[in-house]
């Protein structure tokens, strides 16, 4: 996959210490990764890096909202998401990604692109069932639900269970087993 220059990091002419990046991702960072699950996309993402003398620690913080569609109504809705990552590059005789927090770049490499990390660790993110705030609050109001109610069974009045202490008097024999003990 074709890298995003934006997500490209150049870090070998950065001091040892701490470095801020700041990044806005939109609909076409998913587009990208042909991730089609989102109707609208806007987060902000703070992106620290901590440069020491034989590794990188970099710290993904993000905040924001991804317009998806409700798993129940399949009505579109705004889902709040955040979340933090953290992951260290660290440099070796060759490219390994094999580990989910360590990045192994080979030695003279100057600089790093995150993108696969941060795509992942937003999708990650998400719950994984997603439920519109107006179907758990009850102020939804959809076709949908509204033909679901439509065709849901309807309580019949045998269905009901009587209202007074009255049981079956074969029962009562059962339950003098429990209490004779």
């Amino acid at each position: 996959m074709k890298e995003l220059k934006e997500f490209t990091i150049p870090f070998v002419g950065l001091k040892l210490g701490e470095h801020h990046f700041d990044f806005t991702i939109g609909p076409s960072f998913f587009e990208h990764f042909e991730y089609d699950e989102f109707n609208d996309v806007a987060i902000k993402l703070d992106v620290v890096l901590i440069k020491k003398t034989t590794l990188l620690e970099f710290t993904l913080s993000f905040n924001g909202y991804v317009n998806v569609h409700c798993d129940s109504t399949n009505e579109p809705y705004d889902q709040e998401i955040l979340g933090d990552y953290h992951f260290v590059v660290k440099f070796g005789n060759e490219y390994n990604d094999e580990n989910e927090d360590l990045l192994i770049l080979p030695h003279g490499s100057y600089e790093v692109n995150i993108q696969q990390y941060v795509y992942e660790s937003i999708v990650l993110a998400l719950p994984a069932k997603r439920i519109h705030p107006g179907v758990e609050d009850g102020t939804l109001q959809s076709d949908i639900l509204v033909k679901l109610e439509e065709l849901s069974p309807k309580e019949t009045k045998e269905e009901k269970a009587p209202e007074g202490d009255d049981t079956d008097p074969r029962w009562d024999s059962l339950k003098k087993l429990l209490t004779d003990k």
